[in-house]
């Protein structure tokens, strides 16, 4: 029995699985919430698999904040190699930015010559990330999936200036309660993460190579 390959991603917000034949066609591709623990993350993936998910019927690479609770895992990578590899793969360019805005951190990457030559994560702060849009839209009460079509319904810009999230969450209080128009708010939430991800791309010493966008926020 010809193994099938299998990548798995444990991810802070979620877990990601594709499973490719030997002729690199996707035959199944899925993600379900990481959750409280990796583990339960994992869990997850094996119900949705086609086949038991083993080293008989896998050939497994694992990448992500969990990828040490994949035992049977032929080899880990980190995401940064992950995201390059993946975009070389996609795109072929022998020079590249890679963006991953992910759901507890942000890195920007410069591959070039089919390697990882340099790259930056954010600072501590969650601000730029999944998890401060996932804050922000809890405080306007309305989904992360409806925070961006609100946004498109905006009349005005709104500045969001604190790059801290707890901060940021008191300006949008302040915002509501001015009677600022929620699709507004949302506007300049959203501008507030794509301003935060410029600043991490301006530290790159190269500028010029293509820029491709990946993780969940993209």
């Amino acid at each position: 029995m010809e193994r099938k390959y299998l990548g798995i991603d444990i991810g802070s917000t979620a877990g990601k699985a594709v499973v490719l034949d030997g002729k690199g066609e996707i035959l199944q591709a899925f993600s379900v919430p990481t959750g409280w623990s990796s583990f339960e993350a994992l869990k997850s993936i094996g119900e949705r698999l086609e086949e038991p998910m083993d080293e008989e019927h896998y050939a497994c690479i694992a990448t992500g904040y969990g990828r040490n609770a994949v035992a049977f895992a032929g080899k880990t990578m980190t995401e940064i190699t992950c995201h390059a590899k993946g975009a070389m793969a996609l795109f072929g360019n022998e020079a590249m930015n890679v963006i991953d805005v992910g759901g507890q951190d942000t890195k920007v990457i410069t591959c070039k010559g089919r390697t990882v030559e340099e790259f930056f994560m954010n600072d501590k702060c969650s601000a730029g990330t999944g998890k401060f849009l996932e804050v922000m839209a809890n405080r306007l009460n309305i989904s992360m999936e409806e925070l961006n079509f609100l946004a498109k319904e905006h009349t005005e810009e709104v500045k969001i200036s604190s790059m801290c999230t707890v901060f940021a969450e008191s300006e949008v209080i302040s915002l509501v309660g001015q009677g600022i128009e929620r699709a507004n708010i949302a506007y300049g939430i959203l501008q507030s993460v794509a301003g935060k991800v410029v600043q991490m791309l301006g530290r790159l010493r190269d500028q010029s190579p293509e820029v491709y966008l990946t993780g969940g926020l993209c």
